[in-house]
């Protein structure tokens, strides 16, 4: 009987045994690759015995992408992209060791292919020279990633609060090997679409800009949910709003062809920020710039719909959700957080 029991554990997807451990994901297939990038040549003609940098070749600037394809996949894969300061580790494991969107995806039967943009993490080989300077800097991040103020957390955050979760949140961060260059991350992450066809790209903070201008790119983009996007909503020509002040300096949006801005239109689009953000204004920037970034939100989605889009701005605190950072997808609810983008796929047919 009870090892009946326990089989019965472990055929189930996502039910923990006995010992509190997962049940096997099913996976058919997984991998890595390079896409994008470009290749330096220096003129003249390789010598192997004298080895000068003559005749030759750089390969660069290229995304690093790992996936995963479970058994009896879902149509549509998604594909992540990790914000500022981060890499695709953002997806995989929480700083408190459960388990990210990547796993959680996977058991409900998503295709999962993580990005590292050109010039971070395993995609750091930059045609570019940068210099990386050990400035001590993660107090302003916990306030920027709204866990609290200075090491202080703030009152029912959804983020783990012993040391070691916290060591392993800040050694998450890499740096930038180069300037962070829209054409060159746009162009990878389009060529990822043109390699795995259509697909529902998942955005975090920076990425959610260029996750607009990379739909724009690539019709194989489907859908975009994005987790606090922080910069680059775009306007048609004509209709940029005016930039709007916060104590960490003013949010600024951008114009596009109105050909391009309607292609964002045809797509539906979710945006879900967090708790901690102020209603008005706030001189403590880690916590104002949010406040603005979220009042563009609101106007991009005005926009974007009153030409026929389908964008939709989830404030989490508003349905209910309290005490989410700038990092919903690892918080503590995370499962609870997931379960609302797959609502989202299974309202517009995407799953």
């Amino acid at each position: 009987m009870h090892k009946y029991i326990l089989l019965l554990t472990f055929i189930i997807g996502g039910v923990s045994n006995s010992m509190g451990q997962k049940s096997p994901l099913m996976i058919q297939d997984q991998g890595n690759f390079t896409v994008g990038g470009t290749v330096i040549k220096n003129p003249g003609t390789f010598d192997p015995i004298k080895r000068t940098p003559d005749g030759q070749t750089f390969h660069g600037d290229h995304a690093y992408i790992s996936y995963q394809i479970p058994v009896k996949a879902r149509k549509l894969p998604l594909v992540f992209w990790h914000g500022i300061g981060q890499f695709s580790k953002t997806w995989t494991t929480t700083p408190d060791g459960r388990e990210g969107f990547n796993n959680i995806f996977l058991r409900k039967r998503f295709s999962v292919y993580l990005i590292d943009q050109p010039r971070r993490g395993n995609a750091s080989r930059s045609t570019v020279e940068a210099t990386v300077r050990p400035i001590p800097d993660e107090q302003m991040w916990f306030g920027t990633f709204r866990v609290g103020i200075g090491s202080e957390y703030f009152p029912g955050v959804q983020f783990p609060k012993d040391e070691e979760s916290l060591n392993q949140y800040f050694r998450q961060m890499v740096p930038n090997l180069g300037p962070i260059d829209p054409e060159v991350v746009t162009n990878a992450t389009s060529k990822l679409f043109d390699k795995i066809g259509n697909g529902v790209l998942v955005t975090h903070s920076h990425s959610g800009g260029f996750g607009w201008a990379t739909a724009i790119k690539n019709p194989h983009i489907k859908a975009i949910a994005s987790y606090e996007p922080g910069s680059g909503f775009l306007f048609p020509e004509g209709e940029v709003p005016e930039p709007i002040a916060s104590s960490s300096g003013p949010v600024s949006a951008l114009p596009v062809s109105m050909d391009n801005f309607k292609k964002l239109t045809k797509i539906p689009i979710i945006i879900y920020y967090g708790d901690f953000i102020p209603a008005k204004y706030d001189e403590n920037p880690g916590a104002d710039g949010w406040r603005a970034r979220l009042e563009m939100a609101r106007k991009w989605r005005d926009t974007v719909n009153k030409y026929g889009g389908d964008v939709t701005v989830v404030h989490l605190p508003e349905i209910g959700i309290k005490g989410n950072t700038h990092f919903p997808f690892s918080d503590l609810n995370n499962v609870e957080i997931a379960e609302l983008l797959y609502n989202f796929l299974k309202n517009k047919g995407l799953n």
